[in-house]
């Protein structure tokens, strides 16, 4: 008996591990899910993978798939914004429809107290004197005195009513004016997130396109932008060979763009950084606002600052600051600068300061600088470029 015990609980154990539905991991690359809980396990995935891929990059596609991981996560981040925005805009026309019903409420409540207050406290009826003196007896007096009580307290409880429904109105009011500006500011946040998403997707075709898929041709292009982020690094940390030339004035002419291929350099272009007390800045911050044309795949950024262009117009950016689509063979996903060419090829310094010419080993050649030292601890590097 027992055996035949045994043999059904082993049958109905290994159907229920069979029939059970079981939680499958969800991993950054699937199909974006649309359940909440899990859109935020698929996010945590995607943060996990593209961390483990950040220092792996030394092949096309090892490229590709870190490109890949944060257009999915970017991907996942935008279903997230979009369906936190449709939980707020029903929670806003939920507070709607109660500040309405609050608003009758006040209405009804408002002319109600004040009908009490005519008919009660205009003519004074029920005041204590007006009760004696209008009393046949004790009695009479008693049921008058008790009237006048209630009446009392009924236009108590009608005061305590209305202040109670202007409170929650107000509240609820204010509860509704916060929620708009979550959903303002959840605007901004899912429109930079598409912006992100445009320019990862942007970089994965850039990379296609100049590689050709070929992972020779991608290894050339990793081993040139990385011996030109050691060269900068180099250069900003002061081991460069420099030889000081002269103060200059601000859009004094410095120096003029290398046309074509330069070391360390696949065309004709400006590499222009900024730092202060050694530590980088964003040039964007710095430079004036101006006309540009944003002739790369990432989202058009200007200037904000007081600092006069390097270059002349018309500026043509061809590569921005910070996560670019470019920027994922350096080390850090960081470009430290913006590339730029002019009108023409001159090279102008963008503040007063005293100017250095200088150069720095870069894969089988010399980088080719200026840099002009400025006030407060500002230094700016202007680089593929002649004397």
């Amino acid at each position: 008996m027992k055996k035949i015990l045994g043999i059904i609980f082993l049958v109905i154990g290994y159907w229920l591990l069979v029939i059970t539905p079981r939680a499958v991991a969800l991993e950054c690359g699937d199909t974006i899910p649309s359940d909440e809980g899990q859109l935020r396990e698929y996010i945590d995935s995607c943060n996990t993978k593209l961390s483990d891929l950040s220092g792996q990059k030394a092949t096309l596609a090892e490229a590709i798939s870190y490109l890949n991981t944060q257009i999915s996560l970017t991907t996942a981040k935008i279903a997230s914004s979009v369906s936190e925005l449709a939980k707020l805009e029903i929670e806003i026309q939920d507070l709607e429809s109660r500040i309405d019903s609050l608003d009758y409420s006040l209405d009804d409540l408002t002319k109600l107290f004040v009908e009490r207050v005519r008919a009660t406290y205009m003519y004074r009826s029920d005041e204590p004197t007006s009760t004696i003196a209008q009393a046949t007896g004790i009695p009479d007096l008693l049921r008058n005195l008790e009237y006048s009580k209630k009446v009392r307290d009924h236009d108590r409880l009608i005061l305590i009513a209305l202040e109670k429904s202007r409170l929650d109105y107000d509240e609820q009011k204010t509860q509704k004016e916060e929620k708009q500006k979550e959903i303002e500011a959840l605007k901004r946040v899912l429109d930079s997130q598409k912006s992100s998403l445009n320019s990862q997707k942007a970089a994965k075709d850039s990379l296609l396109t100049e590689t050709k898929n070929s992972e020779r041709e991608y290894q050339r292009l990793l081993s040139t932008a990385q011996a030109e982020l050691v060269a900068i690094q180099g250069i900003v940390a002061g081991l460069g060979k420099e030889v000081k030339i002269k103060p200059v004035s601000a859009g004094e002419r410095v120096a003029s763009i290398i046309q074509g291929a330069s070391p360390c350099s696949t065309g004709t272009h400006l590499h222009f950084e900024a730092a202060q007390n050694g530590s980088r800045r964003n040039p964007f911050e710095l430079l004036q606002n101006t006309s540009l044309e944003w002739d790369n795949a990432d989202s058009p950024q200007n200037g904000s600052g007081s600092w006069s262009w390097p270059i002349n117009s018309p500026i043509r950016i061809t590569q921005g600051y910070g996560h670019t689509a470019y920027s994922s063979r350096y080390a850090g996903d960081i470009h430290t600068g913006v590339d730029m060419v002019g009108g023409d090829a001159t090279v102008k310094a963008v503040q007063a300061g005293d100017l250095y010419q200088g150069s720095m080993k870069c894969g089988s050649g010399n980088l080719i600088y200026v840099r002009v030292e400025h006030q407060d601890g500002y230094d700016t590097y202007y680089l593929h470029v002649n004397y």
